[in-house]
């Protein structure tokens, strides 16, 4: 039997059938997973914000660990389940997952060197995790939209990626970092980087089904 030759025009709306599948599927995954760590965030950040501010202890501090304990444990949980929906994994999904992979052994290892120098030297260097939060998971996050051609996120990261420039730029500077203002700009680009795209994400992937 003879094979049928695809011309370019079918060839063109092959891959573009391809990509749009492709992107339906992860976002439906990554809006529940970005929402659940949105959500975790801003709700852990309010916590330990009232909790200083009504104490005054800086022990307070030490409930952000459970953002780290919470969101690595339903991670893997959800994504799990995604996959079995998901089925195979595309080119395109494995890299995302390798970036988001690279996100969180920068986030241990922030983790660790921040703890290390706490117990070792007796420094703060605590603010570092600020920086982390608002410049390599927005910076990954714009990453994975324009992969996905997401406006939701590319949008969403460039927000959480100013706001991490501006407080590098205080750290730099020697700029007391007080919680009356750092708070509130954390919890505000945490909603605009994770909670309003994963809800887009999430509303779109709701319409293909």
């Amino acid at each position: 039997m003879e094979d049928k030759r695809i011309n370019e025009r079918e060839s063109i709306e092959i891959i573009t059938s391809m990509i749009a599948r492709t992107k339906e599927r992860y976002s439906l995954s990554n809006g529940n997973i970005m929402l659940m760590w949105g959500y975790l965030t801003v709700g852990i950040s309010a916590l330990v914000w009232v909790l200083l501010a009504l104490t005054h202890n800086p022990a307070v501090n030490w409930l952000w660990f459970l953002i780290w304990i919470i969101g690595g444990i339903a991670t893997p949980v959800m994504a799990k389940k995604e996959a079995v929906k998901k089925g195979v994994k595309t080119y395109t999904d494995k890299i995302i997952d390798r970036l988001w992979s690279i996100v969180g052994f920068s986030a241990i290892t922030c983790t660790f060197a921040c703890l290390g120098l706490l117990l070792v030297c007796g420094a703060d260097s605590w603010s570092a995790m600020f920086v982390f939060a608002l410049i390599i998971v927005p910076f990954a996050e714009i990453a994975n939209g324009i992969v996905l051609n997401e406006s939701s996120y590319v949008y969403g990261g460039a927000l959480g990626l100013a706001a991490g420039i501006f407080l590098a730029c205080c750290i730099a500077g020697n700029v007391p970092l007080a919680a009356s203002w750092v708070m509130p700009l954390f919890i505000v680009a945490f909603v605009g980087m994770m909670i309003i795209p994963g809800h887009v994400i999430k509303h779109k992937a709701k319409k293909h089904l």
